[in-house]
């Protein structure tokens, strides 16, 4: 897809810093986008949950579910996945299927054309959602077009600042669809009946708000900074703490990654709620998102809080022939390939 491909409903939210290429072309080909999958753990050996590991071509997940239950001849409901990956990429993640008191099918060479099976084994437990470190990203951006020769500067600025941990533009659905859907669901005037499409829904409107308070951090130059009232979270981990006194400590841990400011995912609030500075922030954006929000509150969605920031381990780039940039990065579970890539790249949706 080209860099400067742009949608319809979704704002072009600001970057961090200024793209050294002002266009290149990502997924010209499945094989220029890359996926492999960090579960937290591995399957034992042992158990009535048969784990398969599955390479697939130009396929979304959720088809290549459904074709390992007909393999396997079990309901869909017995198919488990840790998340989604992109159709427009070569991607490797594993499944789980409960077979009790079955035996392993036999391994076919294929499912169909693009999707093939490189491991089996059992366990214990089924594949939940969300059980993964994260993702390993390889990357090739071809016609790079801009300032070639300040890659090497602007990807270590990266390395050392990290990126704006942005919802990615596959969130919101094909042109931003989901948004204007989102809202109606949640203001009465939509009857969402399946279960996977509200959760899609639900989940678009909350990465929306999200986004739009990033990138007012972003506009006050504060992104990455905390400010009195803040919610620090713990880079790796979900682990939160409250922000009374900004001190040099305190700036010292931020500018090295070790914490991060967080921005709110909108629902119930509980306990996750800021105040002072940071509260102000987060109001005016709710604000701007007010029947957004209630329709999450009514839902009884429970509010979260997202790192603002990002930093993606292993980071790595090089040069291929002519003007083709290879890219290579580690991101934690949630946090998407293009949050990286826009900052490189200008044009590009989030």
């Amino acid at each position: 897809m080209p860099a400067s491909e742009s949608t319809s409903f979704l704002p072009d939210w600001p970057r961090a810093g200024q793209p050294v290429l002002h266009s290149g072309l990502i997924k010209a080909e499945p094989e220029d986008f890359q996926v492999w999958e960090l579960p937290t753990g591995l399957p034992d050996g042992e158990g009535e949950h048969l784990w398969v590991k599955v390479r697939k071509r130009d396929w979304n997940t959720p088809p290549v579910a459904s074709m390992l239950a007909r393999w396997a001849g079990v309901p869909i409901r017995d198919v488990s996945y840790a998340g989604l990956k992109d159709r427009q990429a070569v991607t490797e993640q594993w499944f789980s299927i409960q077979l009790a008191g079955k035996d392993d099918p036999s391994l076919p060479a294929a499912l169909k054309p693009g999707v093939e099976i490189l491991e089996m084994k059992r366990h214990s437990r089924k594949l939940r959602r969300g059980a993964l470190r994260g993702n390993r990203f390889e990357i090739i951006v071809r016609e790079c077009a801009g300032e070639t020769g300040l890659v090497d500067s602007a990807v270590e600025r990266i390395r050392r600042e990290g990126v704006p941990n942005y919802f990615g533009e596959q969130r919101f659905g094909r042109q931003g669809a989901n948004i204007p859907r989102a809202l109606e669901m949640l203001t009465g005037k939509r009857r969402i009946r399946d279960r996977n499409q509200r959760s899609l829904l639900l989940s678009a409107a909350r990465s929306l708000v999200f986004n739009d308070l990033l990138s007012a951090r972003i506009s006050e130059g504060i992104w990455c900074t905390p400010v009195v009232g803040d919610l620090m979270m713990l880079d790796g981990s979900h682990s939160l703490f409250p922000v009374d006194v900004v001190d040099q400590a305190l700036l010292d841990r931020a500018t090295s990654g070790e914490v991060h400011p967080t921005g709110i995912l909108p629902g119930k609030s509980g306990k996750l709620e800021t105040h002072d500075d940071a509260a102000a922030l987060e109001e005016a954006v709710l604000a701007d998102h007010e029947k957004l929000v209630a329709g999450l509150v009514k839902q009884k969605v429970k509010a979260a809080r997202r790192a603002l920031r990002v930093f993606p381990a292993e980071l790595q780039h090089e040069w291929l022939t002519g003007d083709r940039l290879r890219l290579g990065f580690t991101l934690p579970a949630g946090s998407y390939a293009t949050a990286v890539l826009r900052e490189l790249i200008g044009g590009m949706p989030s």
